[in-house]
């Protein structure tokens, strides 16, 4: 697989990477943790070298299943996590980015990644009661002390993310992006080519949706999170598939699948940009790294643009409550 830069960071990763975030939670129990270790290890043997965590993710259980799972390929691939989200006395997540929780974070990633330093380290979402500055200025005493080698933001403002980068450099901004989901296409990807700063696009086939195996009928595992989705209801999927459709006509024509060209859509977008799909099943993982030799012609990217912009996606991509923590 080719290799992407992340910025100007100097960052090589594959140009696809595996978010391994669905192999804990979020979408029903919990994956064969033998199971999910064969999975991620083919994915090394596919050259996949950028592989996605979080502490948050299970909690704590996926970041201990990554690093078990990479500890043999240590220095050969490129591990990201992420910290700023705590979960409280009754399991609720409460957002917490005081230099003392990061400091502490970074301690229990590291143990529970099995690694001396950890490549990227993202703050998972703002913290509006500590100054971004603070955060920054934290991560780069990390950096200096060797726990840390390059810093990120995740669903962050522009504003935040220019006065994080004027503290320390940020490598890259992780954020929701794909053909059902281009905010970002509006003033984060300028800002991001501006300041030389990579993007690493999560849900880029829409949690699932954008591969052609979901439609009003499907119906999910009760602690999926898709169910509290407003983009998810029975009549928001109806509505979406049209996206859908237009991605299988193209695929046709490319002898490809509705995925590998959301992927390849998304590659098309900038040299700087690596997705990071993830999946529990061997063949969705072989489909998904596939995407990266499907070449989509500037007509073909035209006409994608254009089928899009006459379609209108239904429903918001989260609860409320959930949109307020991101883009501040």
């Amino acid at each position: 697989m080719q290799k992407r830069r992340l910025g100007k960071s100097g960052l090589e990763v594959s140009a696809l990477g595996l978010g391994c975030m669905g192999m804990s939670t979020a979408y029903g129990p919990a994956a064969n943790k033998n199971e999910m270790i064969a999975l991620i290890r083919k994915a090394v043997e596919r050259d996949v070298t950028f592989f996605d965590t979080a502490q948050v993710y299970g909690p704590f259980t996926n970041e201990e299943l990554v690093g078990e799972a990479l500890a043999p390929f240590r220095g050969q691939v490129v591990i990201a996590t992420k910290f700023g989200i705590r979960l409280d006395p009754a399991g609720q997540q409460v957002v917490d980015s005081r230099p003392e929780r990061i400091k502490e974070s970074v301690e229990g990633s590291l143990r529970r990644l099995r690694a001396d330093a950890i490549d990227l380290f993202y703050q998972h979402r703002v913290d509006p009661k500590v100054p971004i500055e603070v955060v920054a200025g934290t991560v780069k005493q990390l950096i200096h002390e060797g726990k840390v080698k390059h810093f990120g933001l995740s669903e962050a403002g522009v504003q935040t993310i220019r006065r994080a980068h004027a503290v320390q450099a940020v490598t890259t901004v992780q954020s929701e992006y794909s053909l059902w989901w281009r905010r970002p296409e509006e003033q984060l990807l300028p800002a991001l080519e501006e300041l030389g700063i990579g993007l690493v696009p999560f849900s880029p086939l829409g949690k699932g949706f954008l591969t052609g195996k979901i439609d009003e009928n499907t119906r999910f595992d009760s602690s999926d999170f898709r169910n509290i989705v407003p983009r998810f209801t029975p009549e928001a999927r109806k509505a979406n598939l049209a996206l859908v459709d237009l991605l299988r006509k193209i695929a046709e024509l490319k002898e490809a699948t509705p995925a590998q060209i959301a992927l390849a859509w998304l590659l098309a977008q900038g040299p700087g940009i690596v997705p990071i799909p993830g999946t529990r099943r061997l063949e969705r993982l072989e489909e998904n790294i596939s995407a990266a030799t499907v070449e989509l012609t500037s007509g073909d990217l035209r006409e994608i643009d254009s089928g899009a912009s006459q379609i209108t996606i239904r429903g918001a991509r989260y609860p409320e409550d959930l949109e307020k923590r991101t883009g501040l």
